[in-house]
């Protein structure tokens, strides 16, 4: 896959984030935290690299964290189509500083790239899923978020959007605490540990998705 380089400044993404400000009137976001460390973590600025994992039930979801995690720039993981094709399509997702990936033949680089943002103490964002799931149960989760914490030197935090059911419902949102995977598995986990570490990261998604 072509290596495709970010902007070195944030201006379009900054310009959007301020022109859609008005959406958090509209979509009045609410935080629901699973514990007070939770809320602790997020309201306090949630300082340096963290990779944020969330459910994907929708097309909007990535709107959808940046209004409700508003005080960080996302960097979110998507697949390289998003870059392929319509030139507009690939300008717009490049200046959103969006980190392009093959589902199908994952690469070092992009490995490289997600961990060296985490390293640089930004939040990079995504859909552990790999796709859109509108109904039942949360697929199961690429285990490739375990190794992208463990050598960013960063905490997963498990986010989980809770589906509205009309354009004009309120967005909720449930945030989980921290996950340290190093505290948890050591440096270096085995495959064993890290396919476990994947499916526990799940089922926190969904015990997230109950407390509302």
């Amino acid at each position: 896959m072509e290596e495709i380089r970010p902007p070195k400044n944030y201006i379009v993404y900054d310009f959007v984030r301020v022109t859609a400000s008005p959406g958090l009137i509209v979509l009045r976001p609410k935080l629901v935290y699973e514990n007070e460390a939770a809320e602790r973590f997020v309201k306090h600025g949630m300082k340096g690299g963290v990779l944020l994992i969330s459910n994907h039930s929708g097309f909007f979801d990535p709107v959808h964290l940046m209004l409700s995690i508003w005080r960080r720039r996302h960097h979110f993981v998507c697949i390289k189509d998003f870059f392929e094709g319509n030139g507009f399509k690939r300008w717009l997702f490049t200046q959103f500083h969006c980190i392009p990936i093959d589902r199908d033949n994952f690469s070092m680089g992009s490995l490289r790239r997600i961990t060296d943002e985490l390293k640089a103490g930004k939040l990079v964002s995504m859909f552990p899923e790999g796709h859109v799931v509108n109904e039942g149960d949360l697929a199961p989760f690429k285990s490739g978020m375990v190794l992208m914490a463990l050598q960013g030197n960063c905490p997963i935090l498990p986010v989980y959007i809770k589906p509205r059911e009309h354009f004009w419902s309120r967005l909720r949102v449930a945030v989980g605490e921290p996950v340290d995977l190093k505290a948890l598995y050591g440096p270096r986990p085995s495959l064993k540990e890290i396919d476990e570490a994947a499916k526990s990261l799940r089922d926190k998604e969904n015990l997230l998705s109950t407390i509302f």
